[in-house]
Parts: C-alpha cells; sequence; structure tokens
C-alpha cells in the first residue's frame, strides 16, 4: 500500500470513528445515557427475568468489575433493581425496571437516528456492503488484538 493510501485510509477510519463516537454521545445524552449503557440496558431488556452481573459480564466479552461499575452508574438513574437469586446468597439478578423497559424503545429509536444519518443517501445494497466491509475491518483489526496477547 502507498503511503498517500495508508494516510487516507487513516485518517478516514479515525475521523469516522471518532465522529460517530461524539454523535453517539450526542444522541444518548438526550436520554440521559452514555455509550456503552444503551447496549447494557438493551440486552437486560432482552431478558425479562433479568440476568446476573457475571452473565452480563460474559454476553458483553468484558470482566465483571467492568459491569459493576456501569451497574452502579445506572442504578442511581432508576434504570433496573436488584433481586436476590433464590438458593445463592452471593448472586442478584439485575431486573429493569418501569423506566428501564420504555428505555428500551427509546434507544433503540436512537440507534435507529444514528443509522439513518451515517446511511443516508445509500441505496440498501451499499448499505449492506458497508457493514460487510466494517466487519472486515473490524475482523482484521482483531487479528493485531489477538498477535498483542
Amino acid at each position: 500500500m502507498e503511503l498517500a493510501e495508508v494516510l487516507a485510509t487513516n485518517k478516514a477510519l479515525v475521523k469516522v470513528a471518532k465522529l460517530y463516537r461524539s454523535a453517539q454521545a450526542d444522541v444518548l445524552a438526550g436520554l440521559a445515557l452514555h455509550p456503552g449503557q444503551d447496549v447494557l440496558l438493551w440486552m437486560l431488556g432482552q431478558e425479562p427475568e433479568g440476568m446476573t452481573v457475571s452473565e452480563v459480564a460474559a454476553r458483553l466479552g468484558v470482566e465483571q468489575p467492568t459491569v459493576t461499575r456501569s451497574l452502579s452508574r445506572l442504578e442511581h438513574g432508576g434504570w433496573f433493581v436488584r433481586k436476590s437469586v433464590p438458593g445463592d446468597r452471593r448472586a442478584t439478578r439485575i431486573v429493569l425496571t418501569n423506566k428501564g423497559r420504555t428505555g428500551i424503545s427509546e434507544i433503540e429509536s436512537a440507534w435507529r437516528t444514528l443509522a439513518e444519518t451515517a446511511t443516508a443517501g445509500m441505496a440498501t445494497d451499499q448499505r449492506a456492503t458497508l457493514v460487510e466491509l466494517l466487519e472486515k475491518v473490524r475482523a482484521n483489526l482483531l487479528t493485531l488484538a489477538i498477535e498483542a496477547d
């Protein structure tokens, strides 16, 4: 790859990543959420009986302390409650409140706004190609993370 192409590729990826993250933060701020909290709440919304912290961590592919920190911020906002797990005094289930359940459709609406804004003017096949190419970029970048381990 020629240096000009390297520079153009890096510049485009960095600019899009930064701008998307900023737009995401702005849209989610309207819901009093930060990026990442939306995914956690949405995932909890898919489990009406709730999930334990370890289940959340496993599903998200992160460590339990990371989930615990995120949950403590959301708990103060009244998005969920903790319920004890019968037969296991140490475990608690995280169950969405009415506010949390209502928030799921608002999160999905925020995601729709972001996706539609980012892909405005693209045909359906172009959007599909974009997703396919971004998944290829992701897979390629994961090889660097794997090699670093």
